[in-house]
Parts: C-alpha cells; sequence; structure tokens
C-alpha cells in the first residue's frame, strides 16, 4: 500500500470517527451513496469488512482509532465500529443479526450478558489465532473465570470495573509526622525521667530532640500503618485521628449501592460457582455471611451515613473536596480525580489499596464485571472477527485508559505504569466476577434490597435466610425453605446494645 493510500485512508476513518462518513447510525448527516460508494470501491474493494458494536459512547474515538492502526497493521480487513444505543443491547444485536446485512461479527458486552448471548446463538467458543498464547498464560485468573461458561471461553476479556479503598494521602501524611513527633517527644519525656531519677540530668536532650528531621523513610512506614487491612482498623484510626476542619467522615461510602457494598460478603456468598455459571453451586445463607452483614450494620452506628440520601458522585465528590480521608471507589475515580487536579480543583495526594478485611477473622472480596469482545455465531467471518478481537484487547492497551480511563484486563502479562491503577489490578485478581446466570440476574437488586434493610437495623441472619429462599425458589421451579442457622450474637454487641437502650 503506498502512503498516499494510507493518508487517504486514515482521512476517511477519521472522517467516520467525526460522524461525517457512514454516521446515518447516529443519526446525523451521510454523504450521497453514489460518492461513498465510490470511495469504498477505491479503497477498499479488496478487503472484507468486520462490524464491532458497542453500547458506551465513551469508546467511539478509541476504537476508531484501534480501526485504523489494524487496517495498517494488515490489508485484508477493515473495521467499522458501530455505537449502538438502547437498554436492550442483545436483543438489538440479535435483530441484525438475522434480518440486516450488515452483521455484527463482533460486540463488546459485560460478562453477566455472556450465558445470554451464548444461548442466543449470538456467542460462540473463541479461536484464538496460531501463535497466540492462551488467556491462562495471559490474564488473570479472575477475567479468564468471567468468560468461561461450561468450560468454554465465550469471549475476549477486555476492560473491568471494581471497587478498591480510595484514601487521601495528604492528611495520612500529615498524621504521620505528627505521630512521629509525639512519639519522638514521648520518648524523650520519658529518657529525661528515667535520668531524672538516676540524677543524670541533661539538659539539651529535649531541645537536641526536637531539631531532629522526620525522615521521608519514617513518613511511608507510619502511612502504612494507617492504610487498613480491616474495617476494624478504620475505626480504631478514627477513635484516634485529629482530623481538619474540613473532614466531615473519617470513612464514608455508598452504602446504597451493592457494587460499594459486596466485599463484605463476597468472599463468603456463592452464586454460580467458580465461572458464575452453575445452578447447582448456590450458597448465600451461612454463617461467616451473617457474622460479616452483623459488623455491616454495626458501622451505622459509628458513620451515620442515609442510603436515601447517598450517592456515589456525591462521595466522590465529597473526596475532592477534602471532606473524606478513606472512602470505596471504582476505577472510573482515577481519571476524574486526575481531571480535577489538571483544572486545578482538587490539591490533594491520594492513593488506591484493597478493600479491607471485614475482621481479621472474616475476609472481603470485591465483585467485578469484565467488558468482553464477543465473536458473533452469526458471522461468516469468524476466523478474521477473532484475529482483530485479539489486536483490540492485547495490542497497545495502555492506551485505553490513557483515552478512555478505562482499566484493560491485558497489560503486557505484567502491571500498569500507575500505582494506583495497579492497586485496582491487584483487586481485580482477586474479585468474583459477576455471575453469568439468567436465573439468578435479579440476585444483586434483591441483595441491594437486604443490605439497605440490614443498615436500617433489621436482623442479618433473618434477611439473608429469606433472600436465599427466593433465589433458590427461582432455580429450582419450587418453594424453598432454608433451615435456621443459630448464629449468637458476640457478647460484646450484647451489652452495647444494652447500654444504648439505658441511656
Amino acid at each position: 500500500m503506498t502512503f498516499k493510500k494510507r493518508l487517504l485512508m486514515i482521512l476517511v476513518l477519521a472522517l467516520a470517527a467525526g460522524g461525517l462518513y457512514g454516521a446515518g447510525r447516529l443519526g446525523m448527516a451521510v454523504l450521497p451513496r453514489e460518492e461513498e460508494e465510490t470511495e469504498e470501491d477505491f479503497l477498499f474493494k479488496h478487503r472484507e469488512t468486520l462490524y464491532l458494536w458497542y453500547a458506551d459512547e465513551g469508546l467511539t474515538d478509541y476504537l476508531n482509532g484501534v480501526a485504523v492502526s489494524y487496517s495498517e497493521y494488515q490489508d485484508e480487513v477493515r473495521v467499522i465500529p458501530v455505537y449502538t444505543q438502547g437498554l436492550e443491547y442483545l436483543e438489538t444485536i440479535n435483530q441484525a443479526s438475522l434480518q440486516g446485512e450488515e452483521v455484527p461479527d463482533l460486540y463488546i458486552v459485560s460478562n453477566d450478558a455472556l450465558e445470554k448471548a451464548y444461548l442466543a446463538g449470538l456467542a460462540c467458543e473463541v479461536n484464538l489465532p496460531e501463535g497466540v498464547l492462551s488467556m491462562e498464560e495471559m490474564l488473570p485468573k479472575t477475567a479468564v473465570r468471567a468468560v468461561t461458561y461450561h468450560d468454554r471461553q465465550i469471549g475476549y476479556p477486555f476492560y473491568y470495573e471494581t471497587s478498591c479503598l480510595l484514601y487521601n494521602r495528604t492528611y495520612l501524611e500529615e498524621w504521620a509526622k505528627e505521630q512521629i513527633v509525639a512519639e519522638r517527644d514521648q520518648a524523650a519525656a520519658e529518657d529525661a525521667q528515667e535520668q531524672a531519677d538516676s540524677g543524670e540530668v541533661e539538659e539539651e536532650i529535649q531541645e537536641s530532640h526536637e531539631e531532629q528531621e522526620v525522615s521521608a523513610e519514617e513518613i511511608e512506614a507510619k502511612i502504612e500503618e494507617a492504610i487498613p487491612e480491616t474495617i476494624d482498623e478504620i475505626l480504631s484510626f478514627a477513635d484516634v485521628y485529629d482530623a481538619p476542619e474540613q473532614v466531615e467522615a473519617v470513612f464514608k461510602w455508598d452504602v446504597s449501592d451493592i457494587f460499594y457494598n459486596y466485599f463484605i460478603v463476597g468472599n463468603y456468598i456463592d452464586v454460580g460457582g467458580v465461572n458464575g455459571d452453575n445452578a447447582d453451586s448456590i450458597a448465600i445463607y451461612n454463617e461467616n455471611a451473617i457474622r460479616a452483614l452483623r459488623v455491616y450494620q454495626n458501622l451505622n452506628q459509628f458513620f451515620s451515613i442515609d442510603t436515601k440520601e447517598i450517592s456515589y458522585d456525591g462521595v466522590l465528590q465529597d473526596f475532592l473536596d477534602g471532606k473524606i480521608v478513606y472512602t470505596v471507589a471504582t476505577t472510573d475515580a482515577l481519571s476524574k480525580l486526575e481531571k480535577a487536579r489538571d483544572a486545578g480543583e482538587f490539591s490533594y495526594e491520594y492513593g488506591v489499596t484493597r478493600v479491607p478485611d471485614v475482621s481479621e477473622e472474616l475476609g472481603s472480596a470485591s465483585l467485578s464485571v469484565t467488558q468482553c469482545v464477543g465473536v458473533n455465531g452469526y458471522s461468516t467471518k469468524k476466523e478474521m472477527a477473532n484475529d482483530f478481537a485479539v489486536y483490540l484487547t492485547q495490542y497497545n492497551t495502555q492506551e485505553l485508559y490513557a483515552r478512555t480511563g478505562k482499566l484493560p484486563v491485558y497489560c503486557d502479562g505484567n502491571t500498569y505504569d500507575d500505582p494506583n491503577a495497579a492497586a485496582f489490578l491487584e483487586e481485580y485478581a482477586r474479585s468474583v466476577p459477576i455471575p453469568k446466570m439468567i436465573e439468578t440476574s435479579n440476585f444483586w437488586v434483591q441483595l441491594e434490597i437486604a443490605f439497605a434493610r440490614i443498615w436500617e437495623g433489621e436482623d442479618a441472619n433473618d434477611e439473608l435466610r429469606s433472600l436465599s429462599e427466593q433465589i433458590m425458589g427461582q432455580v429450582l421451579g419450587e418453594a424453598y425453605t432454608e433451615e435456621y442457622i443459630d448464629v449468637p450474637v458476640p457478647v460484646e454487641e450484647t451489652e452495647e446494645e444494652g447500654e444504648q437502650e439505658t441511656e
């Protein structure tokens, strides 16, 4: 291909990205059909066409850019990204597959919709091109589990969403310095007292101590102490933290959204087994899940958050304004914080770490959703579609984050350059993929309702038992009754409740 033709191709595809070429799908003006066909015949008459459908408008520029680079990578296929709106995304793909001439050869979809896609014939088992390493060798296990359905990999993991603990590093650094100085003062006072008691007083001990600088290594070590590994450690920090005037809450998160709550029970609830596709593997009602939910309920005593007033966007704005020390956030927070910093609206340093365990005895696990590239079972160009799917999900994926703020699953087998993004990848690797089963598709709504009721004071045991009976009834197609599990309330909780009633 000549350099002149390549430039012309890039220009045409760039116009497509801007909505001037083939933009009828977006409800915008299109070029006259005759002119369009002439250009296509000239540029692409020897190429096959792949149609890539997607539903997130934020991907438009990126996908058009990848389409251009892929056309330079090889000269046998052109890719046309098609932005599709609407709630019934898969249904629209299905209709286009059965009726239209421009069949969607590939599409981007969340992993929880893969069973529905597969059963409708819209997803088929991936066929890796020769020389491409297996997913097991290249990707986190979570990603492989997310796209596995009955032992078949039916999608290519692309990017993901999960939750982590976000913290104000500036506040922790200031706290660390104060703690180090206070500890030195305490040690100096004790030394002085010991020497005074022994009759060997040195007048300059305290003065020389105060002149010592606090090293960066000391500050970093103290900050690490303040990064909580359990919720109990957050509570302990809140008890001793002398917060600046603008801080309204040490820990605040969106308790109304299951995505930010799920880590509380993620380690103990099983819906669909390892790959989220097994209706025989459901375990919702169990002792550890009940205990974890009781810890969650008790947090309302420390952090009074109204489920009807709270929102994720509001919480993130409070973090931007310096009103919160710790919160639970998703990957979108990274780009939002950096944009705010560039606009001069965010002046703090921040950090990201894994969500804390519920307690020393009870672990945690975040929920994750993996966006995948599916190859349409109705496509007549599956081999080419598989080749492009690998290119899209594994080539130069760092650009995906830079241009869209979305974190790619594949990162050259290593990690991201940004340590905060790397923390999300680490959390994703230990997260629970959202299940694919159609029978349990309403589980998340019902679990969110149960969390809200428990937060407001309803019995955790009763709520979890009721939820399990509902979901099991749906799966089995008949009424189901859980045997009651007697989980005694810890003595300290009982005593605290008694004291509150006395007051």
